[in-house]
């Protein structure tokens, strides 16, 4: 691997190159804050997929996009001098040491949970007014139903056991099927999805990846399923559900995931 004298003169490049694309580039020159957020939205998920199936050379690249952007975003911070890379950087720094005490002061933790609980209640003195203040309102909902619950955790609002994360979503689960206002439905639709979030949680699984491994069998399955089609001259919108059924079993076969 590369020495440390060796990172820090490819970052150097890496802000020269910066410097020369808002330069001369027509394109870099007409980025903005704004212009540049879906992009950097889309480069978020593309390295997000790539960690999902653990393509180490494809997570390399995908990490040179969204470092890219990093950079490009501090580029034009310096630009409104407002702040530069080095800014961010020992802004950066500086919060990793305050919310290590354990390793840059006296405090004493014995495990990854006082870690957290730590984390939590010093953000709290850092200003921020409420616990789930840092959680971003533009997350998708099952990704911030996790964080929420992760911030709460850190102050000692969480269920006991799997157990008893368990019978809330039996509860849940009771309440959505009694009710029959379609509105109040959702709602408690809302309930049941929020409380399997908390036990996959506190089960250990991330739900999140979860949900989208499920996706990418699903694609993997239905695709085989359509191929399966092709090659008997079959077209599944012509298809009963019962036969689609068939095909799907054997695709399960075909495709094991």
């Amino acid at each position: 691997m590369n020495t440390k004298q060796e990172k820090l003169e490819a970052f150097g490049r890496l802000l020269d190159i910066m410097d020369d694309l808002r330069e001369k580039c027509p394109w870099d020159q007409k980025q903005t804050l704004q212009s540049l957020r879906h992009l950097t939205l889309e480069e978020t998920y593309e390295l997000s997929d790539a960690i999902l199936q653990e393509d180490l050379q494809e997570i390399k690249k995908e990490l040179g996009d969204v470092l890219l952007h990093l950079i490009f975003y501090a580029k034009i911070g310096s630009e409104k001098e407002s702040f530069d890379i080095a800014d961010v950087i020992n802004s950066l720094n500086e919060k990793l040491i305050f919310r290590h005490p354990h390793i840059y002061g006296d405090t004493k933790v014995k495990d990854e949970e006082e870690v957290k609980q730590n984390w939590e209640k010093l953000k709290l003195k850092e200003g921020n007014k409420s616990i789930l203040g840092g959680v971003p309102k533009s997350l998708p909902s099952l990704v911030k139903a996790y964080r929420i619950q992760e911030k709460v955790k850190g102050i000692g609002f969480e269920f006991h056991d799997v157990e008893d994360a368990w019978k809330k979503v039996d509860e849940e689960i009771q309440e959505f099927h009694a009710e029959t206002d379609l509105e109040k439905k959702e709602q408690e639709l809302g309930d049941v999805f929020f409380s399997l979030i908390n036990y996959a949680r506190i089960s250990g699984i991330n739900p999140d990846s979860a949900l989208e491994r499920t996706n990418l069998k699903f694609i993997s399955r239905f695709q085989q399923m359509e191929n399966l089609a092709l090659d008997k001259n079959l077209k599944l919108e012509n298809m009963s559900l019962e036969e689609m059924d068939m095909l799907w079993e054997e695709a399960k076969i075909l495709n094991k995931n």
